[in-house]
């Protein structure tokens, strides 16, 4: 009956998202090579796994409209990280545990196991006494049809945490075990739980793997754990924590005790729209990750979701980055080699001067590119270096570079009409001979990275064609660019 249920809510989902996508492509705002709905809302991305032969990714979705409601788990699947193929939706709301409609199935993780895919995840539901989460199971045979298990939900809430802040499990094997990390809230501050299993059915409560002393808000949602080099990483989105989207901590692990402690702590990124990521290892051994490129905190909830929603559907993921550990331990998010593989229309240029005159950039068609260049600083002598990007119509999206005062930002108050806010860091030049840039556009997105892609910032900006000019001046100096290198990025979405 369990499984007869989910079908048949699966078959109406899917049939909601046959009806409407062929008028959904044709949104204005659709996105050139980062992964995105059929149609309806998207956000978290869940279940990252490599498994018979290719990448399965899966999402949170709503297929029946362009607003956050009901969830169920999209599903698409990819050879080369870059062109992906839509398949049928693999979990909707069904059972008792997570059929509520401000409820469902909430984000999880995937792992092999004897030639099958399981996937793990968040049930939430409502019976009257506020939201309940609990730790669920679903299977399958061929990673496209999955089966409920009939023994959920595998955990429950423990003693002391918030029963509505208990979810998103990550799955992982160590040696003869298994273990998962869920994040959660106590006393009004977030943390990571982890549990231990010897057989991916039956797990034991082992400890706080983490938690927030109070500097990173009351719930950690979406927590990774995995090991880099020597160390390992722990990553979570801390709710109620300001500014701070998505947060990385560094340190030490004990399996026999189940604490993780941790030296260093960095954002994973400073823009406004990074949410959620989730990481997965590659057959070559590259630990990559994938986030939402979106965020809870400024979306105005409840009101107007923004160019898309009138459009059909709402969110897309961010530009997957490989994960590597710095000799200081900080870490570096650095754009997939496989991007290389969409460039065309290339130009380079070994130097070029900057001055308070704006100079024209060439990038591509300016809308859907890829730039890459450094400042070199011992031949900089201006206080600040203004970037304007997506141009037109009078619009425009400013990065400045503020070498006299030491911050990078991102304004899009004035980008489209109705996205708002600045986004900062700070931006050490002192003792540097250079400084590295390299930036992404897309249809609605722009990701900037700098200092050796410890120090990011990716925001959406809803732009359209007619905003395709790029513009780079210096001010209380000039500047000087070297290597300069710019493409245009090939639609994966496109037919042929």
């Amino acid at each position: 009956m369990t499984k007869l249920l989910m079908n048949e809510k699966i078959a109406k989902a899917q049939k909601e998202i046959d009806d409407k996508k062929k008028y959904v492509e044709n949104g204005k705002m659709r996105q050139h090579y980062h992964l995105m709905p059929q149609c309806g809302w998207m956000n978290d991305p869940n279940g990252l796994i490599y498994f018979k032969g290719q990448y399965h990714v899966f999402y949170q979705t709503n297929p029946y409209s362009g607003f956050w409601d009901s969830m169920h788990w999209g599903h698409a699947v990819s050879k080369d990280l870059l062109h992906w193929e839509y398949l049928p939706l693999a979990l909707a709301p069904s059972e008792v545990y997570d059929d509520f409609q401000k409820g469902g199935c909430f984000s999880g993780s995937a792992i092999e196991h004897d030639g099958k895919m399981y996937l793990f995840y968040t049930g939430t539901a409502n019976h009257g006494h506020g939201n309940v989460q609990t730790q669920c199971l679903a299977i399958s045979e061929d990673g496209i049809h999955f089966e409920k298990y009939t023994g959920n939900p595998l955990i429950t809430v423990p003693e002391g945490i918030e029963p509505d802040s208990f979810r998103d499990p990550k799955v992982w094997k160590h040696e003869e075990k298994y273990y998962m990390v869920i994040g959660g809230s106590r006393n009004h501050r977030g943390l990571a739980l982890i549990f231990e299993s010897e057989d991916l059915y039956h797990w034991n409560y082992l400890n706080v793997l983490s938690e927030s002393r109070g500097e990173w808000g009351f719930m950690w949602e979406c927590p990774d754990f995995y090991p880099l080099g020597d160390k390992y990483v722990l990553t979570f989105s801390p709710m109620g924590s300001g500014d701070h989207t998505s947060a990385y901590l560094v340190g030490d692990f004990d399996y026999e005790t189940g604490r993780f402690d941790s030296h260093v702590s960095g954002e994973m990124d400073w823009g406004f729209d990074y949410y959620a990521p989730q990481s997965i290892v590659t057959p070559d051994g590259r630990r990559l990750v994938i986030s939402w490129a979106n965020e809870w905190e400024w979306m105005p909830l409840f009101k107007d979701w923004g160019p898309t929603y009138q459009e059909g559907w709402c969110g897309f993921f961010n530009l997957i980055r490989e994960v590597k550990l710095g000799n200081d331990g900080t870490l570096q998010f650095v754009p997939i080699e496989e991007m290389k593989n969409i460039r065309e229309d290339g130009f380079c240029q070994e130097e070029m001067l900057i001055t308070e005159d704006p100079k024209q950039l060439k990038a591509g068609d300016g809308i859907s590119f890829e730039m890459k260049f450094v400042f070199d600083l011992k031949k900089t002598d201006a206080d600040s270096i203004e970037m304007k990007f997506r141009c037109g119509d009078g619009k425009e999206t400013c990065c400045i570079f503020d070498l006299k005062n030491g911050e990078l930002s991102v304004d899009r108050q004035n980008s489209d009409g109705w996205s708002t806010g600045v986004s900062r860091s700070v931006l050490l030049v002192n003792d540097k001979s250079e400084l590295d840039v390299h930036i992404f556009s897309d249809q609605s997105s722009l990701e900037i990275f700098t200092d050796q892609y410890r120090n990011n910032h990716s925001n959406n900006i809803f732009a359209g064609d007619q905003q395709n000019q790029l513009s780079i001046s210096a001010h209380g100096g000039k500047a000087v660019i070297r290597n300069y290198e710019s493409y245009k990025l090939k639609d994966c979405f496109r037919k042929e």
